[in-house]
C-alpha cells in the first residue's frame, strides 16, 4: 500500500476509533460524511455528485420505489478532477432502516453496461467487502487505486443479495443505469445487463485523491435547468458538464459538481422535487470536499408552478418576490458562514411556457433585479438577458429552446455554461 492510501486508512480508523466502534463490520453512520478535518488530511475532493431524493414514480419509469431485491445495479459516471485514487459516497438519506450492501466494483466503462477488464477494481468498507448504509446515512468506500483523469467516466456496480426496500436515488440522470439479475459486479461483458432506467442509485458522490489538494469545486445549486432536463442523454451536455469542459479547455480546469434536483423549490418541500433549498444546501453544497463556490439558480418553480397546471404539485402556494429573496438570503448567509463564495444567476426568460402568467412575471422581474443590484452575491451572471430572444427579453431564444420555453436545449447549456464562466 502506498503511502497515501495508508494516510488515508489511518486516518478513517482513527475516525473510526474515536466513536468507540469497531472496524470490523460496516462503518458506522457516524463515520460518514467525512468529516472536513480528514478529508483535509488525505487531500480528498469532490468529483461526481448527485443530490439525493426520496423513491417517487418520477417522470418515466425507475426502480425506487421496488428498490433492489438479488440484483446487480451499474451506473456510469463522468468525473470532472483527476487523481490516483478514489472512493464512492453511497446515500441512504430517505431509507428507515439500514441497506445491506453485499458488495461493490468501480471500473472504466466501455460501450453500455460493458467495463474495460484489466481496470475492475472490488471496493470495500471499513476493510469489509460487505456493509450496512444507515438508516438516514451514508456509507463512504475505502480508497482504491484507480488512476482518472478530468473528465473520465467511471462505472460503479452495487449488488444486493438481500431486498433494498424504497431506494434512494437521483431521478432525472439523463444518463443510463443497468440492472442484471444475480452478482454481475465483476463482469466486464454487458450480456447480463438487460435492463437501463435513467436515474441514479444509492450512488450520491465520487472523490479523488493523489494529486494536487484543491478547494476550488463549483457546486451547481438548482432544480430542472440545472439538472439537465431538455439536454441529450448519456451525452453530459448537461450546463454544469459543459461549464467543467469549458473551464478545461481554456486553461482554468476546476471539479464542477452537479447538485440540481429537477423542480426544486427555494421555499417547499416537495414529494417528487426534493427538500427545499435550504433543508438540503448543507448536504448537498457546503458538505461537498473540496468545494469553493456554488452557483445558486433556482426559483422559476416557486413563482411558476402557481401558474402551471402540473399536477405533482398542486395545490402550489403563490409565492412573492420578498418571500423569495428571504429564502436567497438565507441560502447566501450559510454559504458565507463557511467562506464559500455564491454566484446569483437571474432566472432564465420563459414567456408562454406553463410557467408564465401575470404573477409569475412581474415577480421575476422583481427577483432578478434585485440579484442584479443588492450587492448580496459575490458575483452575478445575467442569465435572463443572455439568453433572452433578440428584441423580446421575456422570451427565451429560439436557438436555445429545447421545446417547453422553459429549459434550455444542449446550445442553450453550452451558453449558460460560457457567461458563467466568465464570471468566475
Amino acid at each position: 500500500m502506498n503511502s497515501l492510501a495508508t494516510q488515508t486508512g489511518a486516518a478513517l480508523s482513527a475516525l473510526v476509533i474515536a466513536f468507540g466502534v469497531s472496524t470490523a463490520g460496516a462503518v458506522p453512520a457516524q463515520a460518514v460524511p467525512a468529516p472536513a478535518d480528514v478529508d483535509r488530511q488525505v487531500g480528498w475532493g469532490a468529483a461526481w455528485m448527485a443530490a439525493p431524493q426520496r423513491a417517487s414514480a418520477g417522470f418515466e419509469p425507475n426502480w425506487s420505489e421496488e428498490g433492489f431485491t438479488g440484483q446487480s445495479v451499474r451506473q456510469v459516471v463522468r468525473l470532472t478532477a483527476g487523481g490516483s485514487s478514489l472512493r464512492i459516497r453511497l446515500s441512504n438519506d430517505y431509507g428507515p432502516s439500514a441497506v445491506r450492501l453485499t458488495g461493490a466494483t468501480v471500473a472504466y466503462p466501455d460501450h453500455g453496461a460493458s467495463v474495460q477488464p484489466a481496470s475492475v477494481r472490488h471496493l470495500t468498507f471499513g476493510h469489509a467487502g460487505s456493509a450496512d448504509i444507515p438508516a438516514h446515512g451514508t456509507l463512504v468506500s475505502d480508497p482504491v487505486r484507480l488512476r482518472v483523469r478530468p473528465l473520465q467516466p467511471v462505472a460503479v456496480t452495487l449488488y444486493f443479495a438481500g431486498t433494498t426496500g424504497p431506494a434512494t436515488f437521483h431521478s432525472q440522470a439523463y444518463a443510463s443505469s443497468y440492472r442484471a439479475q444475480g452478482d454481475h459486479r465483476a463482469d466486464t461483458a454487458a450480456n447480463a445487463f438487460t435492463q437501463a432506467t435513467h436515474s441514479w442509485y444509492y450512488l450520491s458522490g465520487v472523490d479523488v485523491s493523489g494529486e494536487k489538494k484543491r478547494d476550488d469545486a463549483v457546486v451547481a445549486f438548482g432544480d430542472s435547468i440545472t439538472d439537465g432536463f431538455g439536454s441529450t442523454g448519456d451525452a453530459n451536455n448537461r450546463y454544469p458538464d459543459e461549464l467543467a469542459e469549458y473551464l478545461a479547455t481554456t486553461g482554468r480546469a476546476r471539479p464542477v459538481l452537479n447538485a440540481g434536483i429537477g423542480g426544486n423549490l427555494v421555499l417547499n418541500d416537495s414529494a417528487w422535487y426534493g427538500d427545499h433549498s435550504a433543508a438540503r444546501f448543507q448536504r448537498d453544497v457546503l458538505d461537498q470536499p473540496g468545494v469553493g463556490t456554488v452557483v445558486m439558480l433556482e426559483g422559476i418553480n416557486d413563482i411558476g408552478f402557481s401558474e402551471s397546471d402540473t399536477p405533482t404539485y398542486k395545490p402550489a402556494p403563490v409565492v412573492s418576490a420578498d418571500e423569495l429573496i428571504a429564502g436567497y438570503r438565507q441560502l447566501i448567509k450559510q454559504a458565507h458562514a463557511k467562506d464559500v463564495k455564491v454566484v446569483g444567476a437571474t432566472l432564465l426568460p420563459f414567456k408562454t411556457s406553463d410557467h408564465w402568467g401575470e404573477h409569475a412575471a412581474t415577480v421575476s422581474d422583481a427577483v432578478n433585479q434585485w440579484i442584479r443590484t443588492s450587492g448580496e452575491y459575490d458575483a452575478v451572471v445575467d442569465l435572463d438577458r443572455g439568453l433572452a430572444a433578440p428584441g423580446d427579453p421575456d422570451t427565451l431564444d429560439p436557438a436555445f429552446d429545447s421545446g417547453d420555453h422553459l429549459h434550455p436545449n444542449d446550445a442553450g447549456y453550452a451558453a449558460m455554461a460560457r457567461l458563467i464562466a466568465e464570471r468566475l
